[in-house]
């Protein structure tokens, strides 16, 4: 790890707050859709997303007064970025790897339509891969919560030398 990101490092309470400012200064597109930590433990990750019509999918003959299911490839977004960033919470040096993903699997269950939650759990890190299992949830307008869609990534997993 560089000695920036030693000291970047250093200027944060936790390492959500990292992950959160990583996000907003260098993923432009996690950013702009408005992606937050919310949660970060060992193994662990949960990230969230506000509903934004702008992510959304119209039905054709949906009532007027029905709220758009967001795009599926949001869903998708989330799965592979939490699972990804999960790896990182079971490492010495959250940042001293590069991490890309080599597969994924989304299942949809239903279509979203608010609020995105995104939880990943690290099955296992190894050495030069890493996978996650995650679980996407989306709260409807009335305020009930329900499972969207799940997932499982598979990372390589680039150390230092």
């Amino acid at each position: 790890m560089t000695e920036d990101m030693r000291a970047m490092m250093e200027e944060f309470d936790d390492l959500e707050s990292l992950i959160q400012y990583f996000i907003d200064e260098n993923q432009e597109f996690l950013s702009w859709i408005g992606t937050r930590v919310d949660d970060v433990g060992d193994g662990t990750m949960t990230l969230a997303l506000p509903y934004d019509e702008k992510l959304s999918n119209t039905r054709p003959n949906a009532p007027s007064d029905e709220r758009a299911d967001l795009h599926g490839g949001v869903a998708a977004t989330l799965i592979d970025t939490v699972g990804g960033l999960a790896l990182r919470t079971e490492m010495d040096e959250p940042f001293g790897a590069r991490i890309a993903t080599i597969n994924l699997n989304v299942n949809y269950l239903r279509p979203a339509v608010g609020d995105l939650s995104a939880t990943a759990n690290v099955v296992r890190l190894g050495g030069s891969v890493g996978v996650s299992e995650i679980t996407v949830e989306s709260t409807t307008p009335d305020g009930e919560t329900k499972e969207v869609a799940t997932g499982q990534g598979a990372y390589r997993v680039f150390r230092p030398e």
